[in-house]
């Protein structure tokens, strides 16, 4: 699913995904002092606006041209300030390269790729981590597709805490918090369960 493919699925429909943050987004940023923040694979900017409306200064990044543009403008409905707190960046998370340890957060959040690219990806993602930052990865996990509800329904795009760990490995963060974990989805059936990767790490401050 290229560029392409996004530009036609975000220009159908006012909004693909909901207006609100994702749940795990809101429960780690909640308590966090607000400052710079880098969301990798943004969409339409749900979790990027929440943020900026919370007193951070954000960089949404996408592939989606259409769904880069669509999030610019509800910066400028949502945010007195747009212009200072929120950025909008049109560009391929596998050539990206974010100015190193220049964030407080870094999310990637539903960012369904193949292993090699996901490994790439988080690899660069956590090189924007500053000093006492974190890095916010969750995905589909790989349990989904037979324990939980929605999501991708092909395993190669779905993984585990495990991997997001071990994609870590050598990049000088620190494992905060690695779990699967529920969320509760309303459908017009009743409430679903859906089986999600979370993953929180952290640079340490050298002394």
């Amino acid at each position: 699913m290229d560029a392409e493919y996004w530009n036609q699925r975000y220009d159908q429909t006012e909004l693909v995904w909901s207006a609100g943050p994702n749940v795990w987004v809101e429960q780690v940023a909640s308590g966090l002092a607000p400052g710079a923040a880098l969301d990798l694979g943004a969409g339409e900017g749900r979790n990027s606006l929440w943020l900026a409306e919370n007193g951070w200064h954000v960089t949404a990044v996408d592939f989606s041209s259409v769904a880069i543009e669509r999030a610019r403008e509800l910066a400028r409905e949502r945010l007195r300030d747009a212009a200072d707190r929120f950025k909008g960046l049109c560009a391929d998370l596998l050539t990206y390269q974010p100015p190193p340890q220049s964030s407080d957060l870094v999310m990637l959040i539903y960012l369904q790729m193949p292993p090699e690219q996901r490994r790439k990806v988080i690899e660069t993602a956590a090189t924007a981590v500053r000093a006492g930052g974190l890095l916010l990865v969750v995905a589909h996990d790989s349990d989904n597709l037979v324990r939980g509800y929605g999501g991708p329904q092909d395993p190669s795009l779905l993984y585990s805490v495990g991997d997001i760990t071990a994609d870590l490995t050598t990049s000088g963060l620190t494992i905060e918090r690695a779990e699967q974990v529920v969320r509760v989805v309303t459908t017009d059936a009743g409430p679903r369960h859906a089986l999600d990767a979370l993953v929180v790490a952290n640079r340490p401050v050298q002394n």
